[in-house]
């Protein structure tokens, strides 16, 4: 194939690679062995030496109606021709506004604002200061402390790493923002391995958040940030009624509860959101990823009502023209603004997320179906995503797992791997026999394994 697109020549030499710095990436090893993805479409890439390869994973949990949809291309040409920038410090222009209320209506309960940002982790670290600050402008300014959970992912800021409970993530960092503690993550094999769904053991894992209040005292404390599914650690599905008993906890003492919906937003478990899907209303939502279906970075804090209006009636009390001191240069930019409206019609003209419902159960079976292959320790499901944990190797943890993605993309399928777990999460529009391709080229490199 021709890999002179955008200046790629598929006979680089891996000198040639060292100028980009990757990130989450065994960079040396990278360099000698290098993948490359020269184009994308539908559920498929391209590499540069003309293979294709099936999309298992959304790119990175983003490419939720797949690649190189035609309504998303033809929507960010348009807007890049006609404004390619324009500033919302004090200035606007339509499609924001518009994109902020189709995301709004997909969104079930008394949500009523957005705030655009780039970003996941922008998302959580925007999500964390509105808490503040929404404590802060009400008068409860000894509300300042936060609450994440042990293996949470939330991002590479600052407050994400913070509240977030991956050690990788946080150890090199120094002591990060003060004021933090976390809840126990909820996984645990002795008791739900092999789950189909939601586990029914764990929801007491819920009631150490009563514990943390006592410890801090419950005034202190401003937010609880989780992934209603944890999923970059590696595919943590919540037991049955732990997220209700966190919401009811957070009612008790005033504390603002937050859904890190980067990865579980729009359709990933067949419903918008997460909280449509488990009916817990969170008082903040981040999102970002499928929100453009990752054609163009762009991230969102979705908040519920009431915490708006505490600004502006904080503002006019002060007679603070600005009523919130925090944005981005490229918040809701009008590109990615495009690309998010035409990701949304595309959604909606698809029913994409009723497509991921309807497919749910032939994904679980065939994520159960793996259950007697060789390394498995646990396999979690649900909605379109899956956890295939591993054992590891004795003393070379990681190893495996890694060795199973690289066989994987050689034999045409692309997962990912966390650790010694393998996480799925396909693009929603992904038919059954792909789905086999999926689980039978992991069997067959599973058993290939040593």
């Amino acid at each position: 194939m021709d890999g002179s697109i955008l200046g790629v020549n598929p006979d680089a030499q891996p000198n040639n690679l060292e100028s980009f710095w990757m990130p989450f990436t065994w960079n040396r090893q990278f360099k000698k062995d290098p993948l490359l993805l020269a184009s994308a479409k539908d559920m498929h890439y391209t590499s540069v030496d003309g293979r294709s390869i099936l999309d298992g994973t959304a790119g990175l949990w983003c490419c939720n109606a797949g690649h190189r949809r035609e309504r998303i291309v033809e929507a960010v040409q348009q807007a890049v021709e006609h404004l390619d920038f324009a500033p919302t410090f004090q200035l606007g222009h339509p499609l924001p506004f518009e994109l902020a209320s189709r995301v709004l209506g997909m969104v079930p309960g008394d949500f009523d604002h957005m705030f655009f940002c780039n970003s996941g982790s922008e998302a959580v670290d925007s999500a964390l200061k509105i808490a503040l600050a929404y404590h802060r402008v009400r008068g409860d300014a000894a509300r300042t402390r936060l609450i994440g959970r042990e293996r949470g992912y939330h991002g590479t800021g600052f407050g994400g790493i913070s509240v977030g409970g991956i050690v990788k993530n946080r150890m090199f960092f120094g002591p990060l923002i003060n004021g933090v503690d976390h809840l126990p993550h909820t996984h645990d094999l002795a008791h739900n391995a092999y789950t189909r769904g939601q586990p029914h053991w764990g929801a007491h894992f819920a009631d150490e958040l009563e514990r943390i209040a006592a410890l801090h005292d419950p005034s202190t404390i401003a937010a609880v940030i989780v992934e209603p599914l944890a999923g970059s650690t590696g595919v943590l599905v919540p037991p049955k009624g732990y997220l209700k008993r966190l919401r009811e906890i957070c009612d008790k003492h005033g504390f603002l509860l937050i859904f890190d919906e980067v990865i579980t937003g729009f359709g990933r478990l067949g419903a918008g959101f997460a909280t449509e899907y488990f009916d817990v209303q969170p008082d903040i939502i981040t999102c970002a990823k499928g929100l453009t279906n990752g054609v163009i970075p762009m991230g969102g804090v979705i908040t519920r009502k009431g915490i708006y209006d505490a600004f502006t009636a904080w503002a006019d009390e002060t007679g603070s023209t600005i009523e919130l001191f925090h944005g981005y240069t490229y918040s809701g930019h009008p590109v990615a603004a495009a690309a998010g409206l035409a990701t949304m019609e595309v959604y909606k003209e698809e029913r994409l997320f009723e497509r991921a419902n309807d497919l749910a159960p032939y994904w679980e079976d065939a994520v159960h179906s793996l259950k007697d292959t060789r390394h498995v320790i646990d396999l979690r499901n649900l909605g379109l995503i899956a956890g295939i944990e591993l054992e590891p190797r004795p003393g070379k943890p990681t190893e495996r797992a890694y060795e199973a993605f690289r066989r994987c993309y050689d034999k045409g399928v692309l997962i990912r791997v966390t650790g010694d777990i393998i996480a799925l999460s396909p693009p929603l529009i992904i038919d059954k026999p792909q789905i086999d391709q999926i689980f039978e080229t992991i069997r067959d490199v599973l058993n290939e394994l040593d």
